[in-house]
C-alpha cells in the first residue's frame, strides 16, 4: 500500500470519528471482565462511563481524590469535581485509599497516562530534558507511583504515538515498572504486573513475557512501519498482529449524546 493510499484511508477514518472516540472505546473493551478500575480525568473517565454503559455495568471506578464506585450525574472536570461526590458509593480519606485500597491490592486496572515511557513500561511525568535545565516541566508524580506499584495491571493511554514520547531513555524516571523498582530495591514489596498495556493513537502495545512493550495491534489505516517509525527504540511485534476494530455506531452514539455531548473530553 502507498503512502498516498495509506493517508487517504486515515482521512476517511477521521471523518467518521476522532482520536478521543477511538482511544475511548478501544479502552473501554479492554476493561471487560474487570471490577475495579483506578482512573484519572480524561480519557480513563470516558472508557469507564462507556464501559459502565455497555460491557462492564457493574465496573467501579476510583478517583485519586478519595470518591470510591462514583456515578456523577455529569462528566467531572477535575478529580475534586463537587459531582463525583452525588451518587458516590464512598468517600474515603486520603490514607484510607492509598493504605487500605490501593496497598491492600483491591485495584484490578490502574489508568495512567506519561509524557514519556520506555520499552519496559517505566513512565516521566516529572520533566522534559535535564533536571537542572529543563525544557518542560510536568506535575510529577502524584499518585502514579503507588498506582503503578499495587494495581494488578496498569493501562497507559497516549494521545500522541511519536518518538519523542516512546523513548528508548526517560529524560526521568518518575514511575519505574516494576522490573526497574525490583531492580534498584530489591526489598521494596510490588504486586501484580506493572503496564501491561499501551493504547495511543496508533495501536495497542503489549506486555510480552520478557517485560517489553510489543506491538499488538495497528488501528484502520495505520501500517507497521508507521507505528516503528514513532516510537524510540525497535518495537518488536508479538506473534500475531490484528486490525483494531473501530468504534461501532452505538459506542458512538452513547459518548457523543449519554457520556459526553458538550465534548468536555471528546475532541
Amino acid at each position: 500500500m502507498t503512502t498516498k493510499q495509506t493517508d487517504s484511508i486515515e482521512d476517511e477514518a477521521r471523518d467518521t470519528y476522532t482520536a478521543s472516540e477511538l482511544l475511548a472505546t478501544v479502552s473501554c473493551r479492554l476493561l471487560q471482565g474487570k471490577r475495579r478500575v483506578f482512573a484519572g480525568i480524561g480519557l480513563p473517565t470516558l472508557a469507564v462511563a462507556l464501559a459502565q454503559k455497555s460491557s462492564s455495568p457493574d465496573i467501579e471506578q476510583i478517583y485519586e481524590s478519595g470518591v470510591c464506585g462514583a456515578h456523577p450525574p455529569r462528566l467531572p472536570e477535575t478529580i475534586a469535581d463537587a459531582s463525583l461526590a452525588t451518587g458516590a458509593e464512598a468517600i474515603l480519606t486520603m490514607p484510607v485509599l492509598f493504605g487500605y485500597v490501593l496497598q491492600g491490592g483491591w485495584i484490578d486496572v490502574g489508568f495512567l497516562g506519561a509524557a514519556q515511557i520506555d520499552r519496559h513500561g517505566s513512565l516521566n511525568t516529572t520533566v522534559i530534558g535535564p533536571w537542572d535545565n529543563p525544557k518542560v516541566r510536568l506535575p510529577g508524580s502524584g499518585g502514579a507511583v503507588e498506582v503503578m506499584a499495587n494495581s494488578h495491571e496498569v493501562f497507559v493511554v497516549l494521545r500522541r504515538h511519536n518518538p519523542a514520547s516512546f523513548v528508548d531513555k526517560l529524560d526521568f524516571c518518575t514511575s519505574p515498572s516494576l522490573a526497574a523498582a525490583r531492580k534498584a530495591a530489591p526489598k521494596v514489596p510490588t504486586r501484580g504486573l506493572g503496564v501491561t498495556t499501551v493504547i495511543t493513537d496508533l495501536g495497542v502495545l503489549k506486555m510480552d513475557e520478557t517485560g517489553e512493550l510489543c506491538l499488538a495491534s495497528v488501528h484502520e489505516g495505520v501500517t507497521v512501519e508507521r507505528v516503528r517509525a514513532a516510537t524510540g527504540w525497535p518495537l518488536r511485534l508479538m506473534e500475531s498482529i490484528t486490525i483494531t476494530a473501530a468504534p461501532t455506531k452505538e459506542e458512538l452514539r452513547m459518548l457523543r449524546e449519554e457520556i459526553d455531548p458538550s465534548r468536555v473530553y471528546l475532541r
